[in-house]
């Protein structure tokens, strides 16, 4: 007759080798039963269901050896009984656990819509910000060189502040347009947690000039009296003794150090205008010109580009890019503390699927619209104007009421 504890160390190895198909079934049903219809299985039901199983298993391993069913293997059989029984409703209690856990409805939207924790978020100025911090070394995308280390680390140790009520997905499109207009770089890519920090990857400036002359422009460069104070983008006339030829400056030095705006751009999308045919875009400060002789490359046509470089003393004039009127405008307006903001229509929100006159944008929020995206721009809309997520508006307002309407819109 063998010894009790040998007994029940068999029993405990009958119990795991008979009872894990019970424990799968038993937790699958659990978490099955708690996620559909929001019940859980009796325990009960989870013992008689266990038992089936483990019997059919200990049957099978009965019919290997005989000797298992000898009445001197009692011990044996209870322990394993109780390890099938302990296995089960163990199983059954964490997929029951999972079921009430689990979210009922994941969808694509609701992953993209990730927000951040709320203890990262800091109150600055009144208004709700996040600072993100770059998490380990800033790796280097595959098929470009690596980044230099100096690049490397001042990305590293760099802190960026965003607005806070943004989903994840657009603090990682923004952080990463950010990184690449400071730095220059040739690609980016930001992958951002809850506890905003970011994973980023880039590669090294390449090639900058020829990124920034559009498709199916030419860049010509040309020694000429530079005016003062031209920027990347301003539109200029290049007057040859042959003809007039008109471009977009990529960039321009003049024979003095060149000096850079240092103010700072309106912060949360906030715009001004310098009352041109459409709204401006805010840019990030670029060097300007102090005037006198330089050498200026200009964005034109192919046709054009042949004629520049066949011209001599060439002449540089620059564009207006609005009238006089437009700038009274636009000063009165500030004189009387309007701003200009640009605003996304968040989906779930109170503008969503809803129009301008239904949520009555100027009585509640005591903003106005001057101009809304939905399929194709309309310039003053009316009160019927239809406005669903992803549509752009351009609104008019106080500080205040421009900071109100946009927390309501995203």
């Amino acid at each position: 007759m063998t010894a009790l504890p040998f007994d029940i160390l068999l029993g405990v190895y009958l119990g795991v080798l008979t009872g894990i198909i019970p424990a799968l079934v038993s937790g699958v049903l659990g978490f099955l039963f708690k996620y559909v219809t929001d019940v859980s299985i009796p325990g009960l039901g989870v013992v008689v269901l266990a038992l089936a199983i483990a019997g059919i298993n200990g049957g099978l391993l009965a019919l290997n050896d005989p000797t298992i069913r000898s009445s001197e293997n009692a011990a044996s059989i209870l322990t394993a009984i109780v390890v099938v029984l302990m296995l089960a409703l163990y199983a059954h209690a964490q997929g029951d656990k999972l079921g009430a856990s689990a979210p009922k409805r994941l969808t694509i939207k609701s992953l993209r819509d990730r927000t951040l924790n709320t203890d990262v978020i800091e109150l600055v100025g009144g208004r709700n910000q996040v600072r993100l911090t770059v998490l380990g070394e800033v790796s280097d995308i595959e098929g470009y060189p690596p980044l230099p280390a100096a690049l490397r680390q001042e990305i590293g140790d760099g802190e960026w502040t965003f607005p806070a009520d943004l989903p994840i997905a657009e603090l990682e499109s923004r952080f990463a347009d950010r990184l690449q207009s400071e730095f220059d770089l040739a690609d980016v890519t930001v992958s951002l947690d809850e506890a905003a920090r970011a994973r980023v990857a880039a590669a090294p400036p390449m090639g900058s000039t020829s990124r920034r002359v559009p498709a199916g422009k030419r860049a010509v460069s040309l020694s000429a009296l530079v005016p003062s104070g031209i920027a990347r983008g301003e539109s200029v006339r290049i007057v040859t003794s042959e003809t007039t030829v008109t471009g977009t400056v990529i960039a321009a030095r003049s024979g003095a150090p060149t000096t850079t705006d240092s103010s700072p751009p309106p912060a949360d999308d906030t715009l001004a205008t310098d009352g041109g045919e459409e709204p401006p875009v805010p840019l990030p400060a670029a060097a300007t010109t102090t005037g006198g002789e330089g050498r200026i490359t200009v964005a034109v046509s192919r046709s054009d580009a042949t004629t520049l470089l066949s011209a001599t003393d060439p002449q540089v004039v620059v564009r207006s890019r609005g009238t006089r009127r437009e700038f009274e405008l636009v000063s009165l307006l500030r004189r009387s503390g309007i701003q200009f903001k640009k605003v996304t229509v968040a989906g779930g929100g109170p503008l969503d699927e809803h129009t301008i006159g239904e949520v009555g944008v100027r009585d509640s929020y005591d903003v106005l619209v001057l101009a809304a995206n939905h399929e194709k721009w309309q310039v003053a809309p009316r009160g019927d104007q239809p406005l669903s997520a992803g549509d752009t508006l351009y609104v008019i307002g106080t500080s205040e009421s421009l900071t109100r309407f946009a927390e309501a819109a995203t």
